[in-house]
């Protein structure tokens, strides 16, 4: 399968950016914090979905209240800041997106202040035409609405535009706002979870790239 884009919209948590030691660390706190035994990064990759506390209602067997997720949101993120900085790029991070002709943009469900010094630290900025992080705060829902602000910004037309992402969700948000995907299994969901969107599924970048036309 080859797909004609213009564009590439790249998620960053899990795609761009090679988190899932940092990922898990910080469930596993929420974890203890709650009582619940540790989990295996493969068992967090099967349950993942957005939103997120659905996840963790899952995981717990129980229903969240607000302060819960308050108490879930502090502690997943002090660890996983803690964290961060002990994680790369993934395998293919700047060469491969530095030989794309196509115009490329990053559309990430992290904090955006946050995420444009951590992109220019890595020495990215340039490759992208825009950078959107989160800019209120909760855990961001789907990606959908997201998308679509992001592309109306860029005006692109979404049909011309191909979003490569690690999750599920990455998938909805695209087919949402009409564009294409491609999914990488390096990040938060599986293969098997990636592969039931019907989604072309990649296990690198590089890989992920092979799918442009």
């Amino acid at each position: 399968m080859r797909i004609r884009a213009d564009h590439v919209v790249w998620d960053w948590n899990g795609t761009l950016f090679a988190d899932n030691d940092a990922v898990l660390a910080a469930v596993n706190r929420v974890c203890a914090d709650f009582g619940h035994g540790a989990v295996t990064l493969e068992h967090w990759r099967e349950v993942f979905s957005r939103p997120v506390k659905d996840c963790y209602e899952r995981m717990f067997g129980r229903p969240l209240t607000a302060e819960d997720w308050t108490r879930v949101d502090t502690v997943y993120h002090a660890e996983y800041r803690a964290l961060m900085d002990r994680c790369g790029l993934a395998a293919g991070v700047p060469d491969h997106l530095a030989a794309l002709r196509h115009t490329q943009s990053l559309l990430s469900m992290w904090f955006h202040d946050e995420l444009v010094p951590l992109v220019t630290r890595f020495g990215l900025g340039e490759l992208f035409s825009r950078v959107d992080g989160l800019k209120s705060a909760g855990d961001g829902g789907s990606k959908a609405e997201h998308l679509a602000e992001h592309l109306e910004a860029l005006r692109l037309v979404p049909r011309d535009v191909v979003l490569i992402g690690d999750v599920a969700d990455d998938a909805e948000a695209a087919r949402h706002v009409g564009a294409q995907v491609v999914l990488v299994a390096t990040g938060t969901s599986s293969r098997k979870v990636l592969e039931r969107t019907g989604a072309p599924v990649a296990d690198s970048i590089p890989e992920a790239l092979t799918y442009l036309a």
